[in-house]
């Protein structure tokens, strides 16, 4: 069965606070490109008639409404960062706008999540696509693709229904 292959841009900010350059340190933001290959959990001969395990708008309508109204403009920080207590305390609004990771929101953590994340979408859905690989260019020379399990990279979570990312709803981070 011939996988499906979805690439959405969106602007994020972010910073770096555990030992990467300085530079990273101070918010900063890039354009990125976030490409996704799905394929079907039960492939088949196509069946001379619909041709497809379902339609390209059902398979990347949730996936790519996650990407234009969550993480599009939003500011990444990890949840240890002294920022999110400052927007927490003094711009509550805008800390929803917040993606939380944990450790740093670097461009090989995020591919992790975001795989995570749209499993968590495609199984709520019925299960008929995986995501099989995450591609995310970062600038035009820099990009970090991810093909493996994210539970075998990420951080380990006391209780994974309380991590936004193994979640198939919009969220984009955990309450404190």
């Amino acid at each position: 069965m011939p996988d499906l292959v979805f690439t959405r841009r969106f602007s994020m900010g972010h910073r770096l606070i555990h030992g990467a350059s300085e530079r990273c340190a101070l918010p900063h933001g890039h354009n990125e490109f976030v490409t996704v290959r799905l394929a079907s959990t039960s492939p088949a001969p196509l069946d001379g008639s619909g041709n497809m395990p379902v339609s390209f708008q059902q398979a990347k309508s949730t996936w790519h409404h996650f990407i234009d109204e969550k993480l599009d403009h939003a500011l990444q920080l990890a949840e240890d960062d002294p920022l999110l207590l400052w927007f927490k305390a003094n711009e509550p609004e805008r800390a929803q706008r917040i993606v939380v990771t944990p450790g740093d929101p670097t461009t090989e953590l995020m591919v992790c999540l975001m795989m995570a994340k749209l499993n968590a979408f495609l199984k709520a859905e019925g299960g008929l696509l995986v995501c099989t690989e995450v591609s995310l260019q970062e600038t035009p020379t820099n990009t970090v693709t991810f093909d493996g399990n994210p539970e075998d990279f990420l951080p380990r979570p006391r209780a994974p229904e309380q991590c936004w990312w193994y979640r198939p709803d919009m969220s984009i981070s955990d309450p404190l």
